[in-house]
């Protein structure tokens, strides 16, 4: 399935560590391409896996991480507004 992963972390207690290690195990399953965005085609298995992997840090009651799901990047359409920094473009 086709995944687009948004987070938000406070930078209360300890935030800045919690975005590095929240950043870094995004960037193992997605194409980072923006600041806190990540996209790309992602198996059942390994979204438990991410989700897992996030839970160990992710702080309940100050974190947030959403993840949109399609079946298919061909069911999304995206328009960019300002610079085009499409960094899935070269996925076949």
């Amino acid at each position: 399935m086709y995944v687009i992963l948004i987070y938000d972390i406070s930078i209360e207690a300890g935030g800045q560590k919690v975005s590095s290690k929240t950043f870094k195990t995004c960037k193992k399953y997605l194409s980072h391409i923006q600041k806190s965005t990540f996209e790309g085609e992602i198996t059942k298995s390994q979204i438990m896996s991410l989700k897992f992997e996030l839970s160990k840090f992710i702080r309940k009651d100050l974190d947030s991480v959403i993840l949109f799901k399609t079946r298919q990047e061909k069911w999304l359409e995206k328009d960019f507004w300002g610079i085009v920094n499409d960094a899935t473009s070269n996925f076949l």
